[in-house]
């Protein structure tokens, strides 16, 4: 991941702002104006911390908070239908789709089983023990493109066939 790549995220999300100002397009204006601030705030973070250069967080931190950010509005679409308020979930729901434009393509079951493996082998991974190791190790690779909360039990699944069913 060189600089271009991180200036094309952030840059892909300036475009597509200044866009919807001339289009005039209220909801997903505002949605990218809150990805803005998001990365915003990270980065005057990350300057405090006296982290990377010059304060610009990387592409894989841009996709965590991207991944938060639709997390949080699929779980509160969930609480709106269950309130029946519907006109509310789908408001949620279309913050969902405009902040996953950014998100790279998710993984496919078949991909993320490859993953796994990978990450395992990479990891030196050899038991259950080791599994923070092989979650870090996707986490840095594939933030935004797989669902950790499914993906922790294929990976303890994985590490106890490694080691021979023991756990």
């Amino acid at each position: 991941m060189g600089m271009d790549q991180k200036m094309d995220l952030r840059s892909r999300v300036n475009t597509a702002l200044k866009q919807a100002m001339k289009d005039k397009a209220a909801q997903r204006l505002s949605t990218l104006r809150l990805i803005n601030a998001a990365i915003k705030d990270k980065d005057i973070a990350a300057r405090t911390a006296g982290g990377e250069e010059a304060g610009c967080i990387s592409d894989a931190e841009v996709l965590a908070i991207l991944g938060k950010m639709t997390k949080q509005r699929q779980e509160s679409a969930r609480a709106y239908e269950e309130g029946g308020r519907l006109d509310l979930a789908e408001r949620e729901q279309q913050e969902v789709e405009i902040i996953s434009e950014f998100l790279p393509k998710a993984l496919d079951d078949g991909e993320v089983t490859k993953a796994i493996s990978e990450a395992i082998t990479a990891t030196g991974a050899a038991s259950i023990r080791d599994m923070g190791k092989v979650m870090g190790e996707l986490k840095g690779r594939y933030t935004g493109q797989m669902d950790f909360g499914k993906v922790g039990p294929m990976v303890k699944d994985q590490l106890c066939a490694a080691s021979g069913g023991q756990c």
